[in-house]
């Protein structure tokens, strides 16, 4: 027997924002392998399934990505309809491709469905477009830290203090008084503005202005938070 597995996106975590694919994913799945902040109401579209945790969180016990491939290759193998909940979009900063990997070295067929990201849905929360005609030339996403928790090596330092582009910064809370330290450096400049997005489209929301210099100063002090956080700055609407 072969099973089939949907790799799905939650979105933000709204269930209104899901698309109607996914829904429909959810609804007749048999197993809902699910990451931490897929976790709530949107789980309330599959009760008829198997519910398993396999999320990964930050400074937290979290299970090893090959036992999370593996599970998702045993359960196709027995023939189940399986979904793969991810939060955001799947294919963002997610793990999706080793999942894949695995999925193809098994014989495995899959598909992939989109969804919603962070990113959009913070500056739709905020009222505001992500890009500006004639102002910001593009959009730009990088991880706020790696897989040890620090900020990347390696990044593109000159492209990431354009302050002509938005740029959006995925799991940044921590990490991103050191990052605008090195982006000031870089030349940005430090009234750039910058907007601080949590736990978008939950009821737990909060949406704040600031400029990239004020957002550091008042993380660098601030008491860690497991919320899903991302940080946007550059040529945002006012």
């Amino acid at each position: 027997m072969s099973g089939f597995v949907s790799f799905v996106s939650s979105g933000p975590g709204d269930p209104e924002l899901l698309t109607l694919r996914a829904a429909e994913r959810l609804r007749t799945a048999e197993v809902v392998l699910y990451d931490d902040l897929s976790a709530g109401p949107i789980l309330d579209l599959c009760p008829q399934a198997e519910l398993i945790s396999v999320g990964k969180r930050a400074g937290r016990a979290s299970p090893r990505q090959a036992h999370v491939s593996r599970l998702l290759a045993d359960f196709a193998a027995t023939g189940a309809r399986v979904v793969r909940l991810k939060s955001g979009d799947a294919g963002l900063f997610g793990r999706l491709e080793e999942e894949i990997t695995a999925l193809r070295a098994a014989g495995v067929t899959f598909e992939i469905v989109p969804g919603v990201t962070s990113a959009t849905a913070a500056t739709a929360a905020a009222g505001i477009p992500l890009t500006r005609r004639g102002v910001a030339r593009r959009v730009q996403f990088v991880t706020g830290h790696d897989v040890t928790g620090a900020l990347p090596e390696g990044l593109n330092w000159a492209a990431l203090a354009d302050p002509n582009a938005v740029t959006a910064v995925f799991m940044a809370r921590g990490t991103f008084a050191g990052l605008a330290a090195r982006l000031i450096a870089a030349g940005l400049p430090p009234e750039t503005p910058a907007l601080l997005a949590q736990g978008v489209s939950t009821p737990a929301q909060i949406t704040e202005r600031d400029t990239v210099a004020g957002l550091a100063a008042r993380l660098a002090d601030a008491a860690p938070d497991p919320a899903p956080t991302l940080i946007l700055y550059g040529a945002l609407a006012g």
